[in-house]
């Protein structure tokens, strides 16, 4: 049986000799990744051959390798070798990148020399070591696996990624000063593969990075192409299967749908805390310290009554500061350090210039949209999830996390509710001229719906414009016996609230109108007395990125706020100790931010991350609520 075995084994490593293939007996330690990198080819390669390898892997096994597509052509590359080192020593505010523009060095550079500095800050007086180099030109062989490439035209990542058969995260490995967008024009490392194993990138196909844990089912419902498609737009996918990283050819007309419509279950990450490390976080808000006469009580109070940016800041770290102790009873314990923006830019550059933010876990803030901006591009190559607390980034680069769901997709979350329900009898949209778009919008989701306009001035200075009303005889026989939708999409107030005002006294037991919007805006918030008490009839319904917490069945952490700040938390507060709570169980439980299945929830908050096609991730977990009896309760 051994003689019959030994004469397989040869007579196909015979043939893979003759195929340009070689075989690879596996020894103790190694990985797919480490023989994919002896040979010069890909993980994918060595599975399409080996597929069995996915499941068994194991020492002594014998694999297939084909011959790497890498030339490995003689080129003469420069290389540089150290001539000893000069002693510097530390002056105040002086930054590693400081001294690696200084010096003509990198940064890592100097920390290979100086090894404490993996782990330890640089301070005033520390004696250290900058290397010298010289240049020595060489030819190299065996590293002559990359290849200079210039961007083309209407290319990015994702498609030059897929022409060279590498992951997103590899091109960028590859060339870490990357600029989050290409240009035409720039240079950039590839693998050096011959021209004629570069896949074709046609102009009518975009592409599509795999996420972690996604799978064929999931791609289903983002992209809207089966299993079979995907596997005919992409040879080789059907033997190597979906791996984390891998770029997908998609039709050009896909579009990533979003995940709001599916139900998901919450995850208590309390339950899977693997990682007590120390967490390191920094939190960077607008105390603007420098306005503050510390010596003037009243003039501080004053200043936090009058200050709403500072107001929200302060409530905002209070919560922070709470989710800190909840999360240390749970054996978490964390390094936070917090800086003061000042709320400008400068300040934000001044920040990043003396602080090495490669060393953090995770970072909050800055608080506003262009301090934020400002900060999330300087540590973009630093590799660090930043979080952007309670504005929406201008840019939602690969390193953002945008927590606050954008106005689209409470609008779509709003919408998929209504079509769900069953009981509706009909759909009515009552829309000012402003919102037409809004509301012709919704007749595409809603083709048998009825729409309303606001009357336009016909005389007058006024003419032509929005005359915000609508007359009452408008709305003779329009709702019917049974459940009346009414979508009201406007932000003038007093439209708003005649409008209101108006679908109250139609309502009856037999016609029942409930009142719902893609945008709840100040339109909804009249100051009329029964203005609530008319949104309380009505029933009505929005999506939110917060509900309110139950003042009359406190919680833990409303109960323990309250003893500590002799005040309940504002919503501010309750964001800071809800996201801090959550990056800090994610960092424990080594969950990762960007699974788009794992979604929790805290006190008024919760977060569900979706990477966008091209950058960072968008937090898509949202609530309805309705008002009942005078009050705000989410909507089972």
């Amino acid at each position: 049986m051994k003689n019959f075995l030994a004469i397989i084994i040869f007579v196909f490593s015979f043939c893979a000799s003759a195929q340009n293939y070689k075989t690879h007996k596996v020894k103790s330690g190694e990985t797919i990744e480490s023989i994919a990198k002896r040979y010069l080819v890909t993980p994918f390669d060595i599975y399409a051959l080996n597929p069995d390898a996915k499941a068994d892997f194991a020492p002594n096994m014998t694999l297939i390798i084909p011959n790497s597509k890498v030339k490995n052509d003689e080129i003469v590359e420069p290389s540089k070798e150290i001539i000893d080192y000069k002693k510097h020593k530390v002056k105040r505010k002086e930054t590693l990148y400081g001294l690696s523009k200084q010096y003509k060095v990198t940064e890592d550079e100097i920390k290979k020399a100086n090894p404490r500095l993996y782990s330890e800050n640089l301070r005033k007086g520390d004696r250290i070591r900058i290397p010298r180099y010289k240049t020595v030109v060489s030819k190299q062989t065996l590293s002559n696996t990359i290849k200079k490439y210039t961007v083309q035209p209407s290319e990015g990542k994702w498609r030059i990624a897929y022409k060279f058969g590498i992951t997103v995260q590899e091109l960028e490995d590859l060339n870490p000063n990357m600029n989050e967008v290409i240009q035409p024009g720039d240079e950039l490392n590839v693998p050096n593969i011959a021209n004629n194993e570069e896949k074709p990138t046609d102009t009518e196909y975009n592409f599509y990075e795999v996420q972690p844990k996604e799978g064929f089912f999931r791609l289903k419902v983002k992209l809207g192409l089966t299993q079979e498609q995907l596997e005919e737009l992409n040879p080789g996918l059907e033997e190597t299967g979906l791996k984390s990283g891998m770029v997908l050819k998609v039709p050009s007309d896909v579009e990533v749908a979003s995940t709001l419509s599916e139900d998901f279950d919450k995850t208590d990450l309390r339950d899977n805390i693997k990682n007590t490390d120390t967490k390191r976080l920094a939190l960077l808000l607008p105390f603007k310290l420098h306005l503050i006469d510390i010596d003037s009580v009243a003039e501080v109070k004053a200043m936090m009554k009058s200050d709403k940016v500072l107001s929200t800041a302060l409530d905002f770290h209070s919560g922070v500061l709470m989710a800190l102790d909840s999360a240390k009873e749970l054996g978490i314990s964390t390094d936070l350090k917090v800086f003061d923006t000042e709320n400008r830019t400068a300040e934000v550059a001044n920040i990043v210039d003396n602080e090495d933010f490669s060393n953090y876990d995770a970072v909050i803030g800055p608080m506003m949209t262009k301090t934020f901006d400002r900060f999330a591009a300087a540590v973009n190559s630093d590799n660090v999830p930043v979080f952007a607390p309670l504005a929406l980034p201008t840019k939602v680069s690969r390193n953002v996390y945008q927590t606050i769901p954008e106005k689209k997709i409470l609008s779509q979350r709003m919408v998929n509710y209504i079509k769900a329900d069953s009981t509706k009898t009909q759909v009515v949209i009552i829309a000012d001229q402003k919102h037409k778009e809004v509301s012709n919008n919704l007749k595409k989701e809603f083709p048998v719906a009825t729409q309303l306009f606001s009357e336009v001035n016909k005389k007058g200075k006024d003419k032509g414009k929005d005359a915000y009303f609508i007359y009452p005889t408008t709305f003779e026989g329009v709702f019917k016996p049974g459940k009346n939708i009414v979508f009201l999409e406007t932000d003038d107030v007093s439209f708003g609230s005649s409008i209101i005002s108006l679908l109250n006294g139609l309502s009856t037991d037999k016609i029942e109108i409930i009142l719902t919007t893609t945008h709840k805006s100040k339109a909804f918030e009249s100051k009329d007395p029964d203005n609530n008490y008319h949104l309380s009839n009505l029933k009505f319904h929005y999506a939110t990125i917060n509900k309110e917490y139950d003042g009359e069945n406190a919680n833990a952490f409303v109960k323990q706020y309250t003893e500590r700040y002799s005040v309940s938390p504002s919503k501010y507060a309750t964001r800071g100790y809800d996201l801090t709570m959550d990056i800090l169980l994610r960092l424990s439980a080594e969950e990762g931010f960007g699974n788009s299945d794992t979604e929790t929830e805290y006190i008024e908050n919760k977060f569900r991350y979706n990477k966008k096609l091209f950058g960072g991730y968008v937090n898509e977990a949202s609530y309805i609520v309705k008002f009942d009896n005078l009050k705000i309760v989410e909507v089972d």
